[in-house]
């Protein structure tokens, strides 16, 4: 059973009693989505790739918390999204009804989520004009697809918790899914992570971190 955290900048998180760990940072949960994959992975991205539309691939949907936030900035940016996300443990659409997290986004961007979640665990599902979600329901090793992203957000649990999530084999497995040029990025930094990444032929970038956190890693396929 989860239960609700407020965290430092007053937006709520989950706590996971089975997993150990919160869905997002007790420092900010909307600061650190706001940080780390908002502007450290979209936003870079579409800095160096100007573009009418972008594609994301999300490891660890959780509570949808970064895909309101990514859908807002390109909402107001005018670039069309498609957004995929990975979750083997949804959560239910009652839960993410109490995040609040619609006090962050547009009323009509929260109304259609909360009112298309649940069918896009099986189908993709028009959020609003040229924004779409779908969230695959099965373990990250037992996703795949014919699409290429543009900026992968790997979101998972940390290693201590979830070790699986961080083997060479699962960041091969979700890496290949990113287009050349495409930006790969998580909360986390690691001397384990920064070889992995490397060893695949990215670029390693040591960033400044979200509050709480010195640094993350971001990561360019070459």
């Amino acid at each position: 059973m989860v239960e609700f955290v407020v965290t430092s900048d007053g937006s709520k998180t989950l706590y996971h009693p089975a997993i150990g760990e919160h869905y997002h940072s007790r420092h900010g949960a909307v600061q650190e989505s706001r940080h780390v994959f908002v502007g450290m992975g979209l936003g870079h991205f579409v800095a160096q790739h100007p573009a009418q539309a972008v594609s994301v691939l999300e490891i660890g949907f959780g509570t949808g918390l970064n895909f309101l936030l990514t859908a807002e900035d390109c909402l107001a940016r005018g670039i069309a999204l498609d957004y995929a996300g990975v979750e083997a443990y949804p959560l239910p659409a009652a839960t993410l009804s109490e995040t609040g997290y619609g006090g962050y986004v547009g009323n009509a961007l929260w109304t259609a989520f909360l009112a298309r979640y649940t069918d896009s665990l099986a189908a993709p599902q028009n959020m609003l004009d040229g924004c779409s979600l779908e969230i695959a329901h099965c373990p990250v090793m037992e996703f795949t697809t014919e699409k290429r992203f543009d900026v992968l957000y790997f979101d998972a649990f940390a290693a201590v918790h979830q070790p699986e999530m961080w083997t060479e084999e699962t960041l091969r497995h979700v890496c290949v899914l990113l287009k050349a040029g495409g930006v790969f990025v998580t909360y986390a930094i690691t001397g384990h992570l920064k070889r992995t990444l490397k060893s695949f032929g990215f670029t390693i970038e040591k960033v400044p971190g979200a509050p709480g956190k010195r640094e993350m890693l971001r990561a360019v396929k070459q």
